[in-house]
């Protein structure tokens, strides 16, 4: 069983598109990253898993209930990170997690300690009192205390200083160790790249690609640097140039020969040819589904 599936799901509000025909399966202990930029779609396919908002057609599951019929029963079994939390003024955080855990009828007390220590969150401050940061704290006790099968985070680390960042990613893969399905949405790749085994691509409301992120990262581009001088403004395969103090970078699809031939007619002092980076990935990605339509 699946702990989500999406099957031809759509969603248009009026005209304007939402995401058109997402198949998507993550497996039960998966931990899954959904990556694209700012409007691709990614928000529109949670609110739709969390039943916050209904889709236009298709269908969509978690843990094999529709959310549709489920929704108690999906919500119960789910920890929700939004990509901004705000909470109701004069509360102090205690309050907000108890009043968290009442909703869920759990008792999260010991739960909520353990995080709370963790996160280094002090939670006799008031909601008006906290910044940006301390109150994505809040929201990441808030999706963890009642210990969910499936956790789905939006864009979680906004806000959050690099050690909490640490923090944060180290408690999820706790999690996954234990088999809690990880559902990460985000546009920072490096957080794809670091934590997640499988990922897919969400470009204009549709899956462009997934796999594994190994499988994704693979391609016949490479990250070409040199310093120097060469003329590789005839090669075929160029991409993403970048020049500066002295240095030249470009990613590079075509013939090795042509390559090599391009350089050896030029002076090279120093040279590398590496494995591009999981965002340059991304990009290629884009391009090549931008090229194809």
């Amino acid at each position: 069983m699946d702990a989500v599936k999406t099957t031809n799901l759509t969603k248009y509000y009026g005209k304007a598109r939402g995401i058109v025909g997402l198949d998507l399966a993550v497996s039960q202990g998966d931990f899954f990253g959904f990556i694209g930029p700012n409007g691709a779609g990614k928000s529109t396919t949670i609110r739709i898993l969390l039943g916050l908002i209904s889709a236009t057609s298709g269908s969509a599951q978690i843990l094999g209930t529709d959310i549709g019929r489920g929704k108690t029963e999906v919500l119960r079994r789910v920890g929700y990170l939004p990509s901004e939390a705000v909470f109701y003024t004069g509360m102090r955080v205690s309050d907000i997690l108890k009043l968290s855990a009442k909703l869920r009828g759990v008792d999260c007390k010991d739960e909520a300690e353990k995080r709370c220590e963790r996160l280094q969150l002090d939670t006799h401050r008031k909601a008006e009192e906290l910044s940006f940061g301390n109150r994505k704290k809040v929201a990441i006790v808030c999706a963890l205390q009642h210990r969910p099968d499936v956790l789905i985070l939006d864009e979680p680390t906004g806000g959050l200083d690099p050690l909490m960042q640490r923090e944060f990613f180290d408690i999820l893969r706790e999690r996954n160790a234990e088999g809690v399905t990880v559902f990460l949405s985000s546009h920072i790749l490096s957080e794809v790249q670091r934590n997640c085994r499988r990922a897919a691509i969400i470009r204009e409301g549709a899956i462009i690609a997934c796999d594994s992120v190994d499988a994704l990262a693979k391609t016949s581009a490479k990250r070409v640097s040199f310093r120097g001088s060469a003329n590789i403004s005839q090669l075929e395969g160029v991409r993403d140039r970048k020049e500066e103090d002295g240095a030249v970078s470009f990613l590079y699809s075509g013939e090795t020969g042509s390559l090599l031939h391009a350089l050896s007619q030029g002076q090279i002092s120093d040279l590398s040819v590496t494995e591009p980076d999981l965002e340059e990935i991304f990009l290629h990605y884009y391009e090549k589904d931008g090229a194809e339509k």
